[in-house]
């Protein structure tokens, strides 16, 4: 990633991390880098009314320019726009955690995340990349996209960590898994990843681009209406897969 580009979104990152205005120095302590490099960027950012500064030693914040920015730009996302409203009405029907990501290699990145009313919940961010493709539905459904050739070249580079006692641990029982759900056409999670956590993914493709649909929930709630979700989360992939 550009140098410039890297620097100024750790700018903006590092204003929702605080949510409070930042002085120079404080941002230069922060980031790492050099007072001059922050005033350089603090000052390109005012100039093109990003930033404002409170008053004198008062910190920097950001203006709302961004914000609208970014309104506008999401407001016509033409895969959000085709895929909200299922993906909407899938949370709603089971009330739990929905998320959608697109695939790119051996990786994907989280476009859009749906939480449900429950307090306890397992919810991923947007713009975080997958965790683990040994130990997660959505990992699962990406090695599942790769031709047989990737995906013996992903299975190489993974380290199977075990983050609970039922994580796969073996290349052969990931293989074995993997087949099996490319022949039924869903993937799952069944408390790989998290203790007490269940997830489960489906694939469609849209205008020549992979995508990912993840349920995800505690074992408790998913397990007795598994089979109903899993029939519901492939009829919204075939859906969103259709043309139109």
């Amino acid at each position: 990633m550009s140098k410039i580009v890297k620097r100024t979104l750790d700018f903006f990152e590092l204003f929702a991390e605080h949510q409070r205005p930042l002085s120079l120095s404080e941002i230069s302590r922060l980031l790492d880098i050099p007072v001059s490099s922050c005033h350089d960027v603090l000052q390109s950012l005012q100039e093109r009314g990003y930033l404002y500064e409170l008053g004198p030693r008062g910190g920097y914040y950001p203006t709302l320019r961004l914000h609208r920015l970014a309104g506008k730009i999401a407001e016509n996302d033409p895969v959000l726009l085709r895929a909200e409203i299922k993906l909407r009405a899938l949370r709603d029907k089971f009330d739990e955690s929905v998320s959608l990501s697109r695939v790119q290699g051996a990786q994907a990145t989280y476009l859009l995340v749906f939480e449900p009313s429950h307090a306890l919940r397992f919810l991923v961010h947007v713009g975080e990349h997958l965790r683990a493709l040994h130990a997660t539905s959505a990992g699962k459904a990406v090695l599942g996209t790769l031709t047989p050739a990737e995906r013996e070249k992903a299975y190489r580079g993974i380290d199977f960590v075990p983050f609970t006692d039922k994580t796969l641990k073996t290349l052969d029982a990931l293989r074995a898994e993997i087949d099996a759900s490319l022949a039924r056409g869903w993937f799952a999670n069944r408390e790989e990843s998290v203790p007490g956590a269940t997830t489960l993914s489906c694939r469609f493709v849209w205008n020549r681009s992979i995508f990912i649909v993840t349920v995800a929930g505690p074992t408790f709630r998913i397990e007795p209406k598994f089979d109903e979700v899993v029939a519901e989360l492939v009829a919204t992939c075939q859906a969103l897969e259709a043309p139109g």
